[in-house]
C-alpha cells in the first residue's frame, strides 16, 4: 500500500521481505530506510532496545494488537493451562504440536518462553505463515482440533471463528501498538513522508478491508490498488 502511495507522489520505492532480525539491523545501519511492523512494547521489545540508538520512532498507526497461542472455536479449550491434559488432541505426525511460522518470529521467542513456562509438553513447529494458515484451514474445514501461533489484526479472525487461549501468566504481554521505525536522519532528509507516516491510522475496519481485498485478489500490487481506490478519502486524511 506505502509503495503505492509514495510512488505516486513521485517516490521510488523498493520493497524488501525479510525476517525480523535483517531488518531492524538494516533499518539501524541505514541499508534499509523504513520497517512499518515495529509492535511494542512486548512484542518488538528486545529487538527495539537493541537499535533504539539508531532508529526514529513513528506512529503507532495500529492501536489494539494482539498475539498467542489460538484455536478454533469449537475446541473446547480455553486456557494454555489446559494443554497438558488435552495433548493427544493436537497431534502433528504423532507429536503434540503447536503450528507456527517462521523461526525468527517475534512470536516464536514468545510460544518458547510459554512452552517453558507452562511445562507444556508440546512441539514448537517452525514454518511460514502461508503454511501455519493452510494447516489452520485443513483443520478447520474437518473441525478437528489445532493449535497455531497467530495475532491480530489478521484477515484469519474474519474469515474463521477462533479464540485465543488465556495467558494466564501473562507470557504474550498486554494489548500492543504497531509503529513505524526509520533509519536515523531519516525524518531529516523527507519530512514530508515522515509527516505522512505520522498521520496514518488504520483500525480493524480499514485493515481488515485490506488484507481481505489483497488476499481474494491474489496480487497484492492490485489488491493494495484497488483498496486505494475505494479509500481515496481515507488515504487523503494521511497526505494533509
Amino acid at each position: 500500500m506505502w509503495k503505492l502511495i509514495l510512488e505516486e507522489k513521485g517516490y521510488k520505492v523498493e520493497l524488501v521481505n525479510g525476517e525480523k532480525a535483517p531488518i531492524y539491523t538494516g533499518v539501524s545501519s541505514g541499508d534499509l530506510q523504513l520497517g512499518l511492523e515495529v509492535w511494542l512494547p512486548t512484542t518488538d521489545e528486545a529487538y527495539f532496545n537493541k537499535y533504539k540508538d539508531n532508529l526514529e520512532q513513528y506512529g503507532p498507526w495500529y492501536e489494539g494488537t494482539r498475539l498467542g497461542l489460538v484455536v478454533p472455536a469449537y475446541v473446547n479449550i480455553n486456557s494454555i493451562e489446559e494443554l497438558n491434559a488435552n495433548k493427544e488432541k493436537f497431534l502433528v505426525n504423532g507429536s503434540p504440536s503447536i503450528v507456527g511460522i517462521d523461526a525468527g518470529a517475534s512470536l516464536m521467542k514468545l510460544t518458547a518462553e510459554a512452552i517453558e513456562k507452562y511445562n507444556l509438553d508440546y512441539k514448537l513447529m517452525n514454518g511460514t505463515e502461508a503454511a501455519m494458515m493452510a494447516a489452520l484451514k485443513k483443520s478447520y474445514d474437518k473441525q478437528e482440533p489445532i493449535v497455531v501461533t497467530h495475532w491480530n489484526p489478521h484477515w484469519a479472525f474474519a474469515e474463521y471463528d477462533l479464540k485465543y487461549l488465556n495467558d494466564p501468566q501473562n507470557v504474550y504481554g498486554s494489548s500492543e501498538n504497531i509503529y513505524i521505525m526509520a533509519t536515523k536522519g531519516f525524518g531529516d532528509k523527507y519530512p514530508t513522508v515522515a509527516k505522512w507516516l505520522n498521520q496514518w491510522q488504520m483500525d480493524d475496519q480499514s485493515l481488515g478491508s485490506l488484507m481481505a481485498i489483497i488476499k481474494d485478489s491474489g496480487d497484492p500490487v492490485k489488491g493494495a490498488g484497488d483498496w486505494l481506490e475505494e479509500n481515496r478519502n481515507l488515504v487523503d486524511q494521511w497526505l494533509e
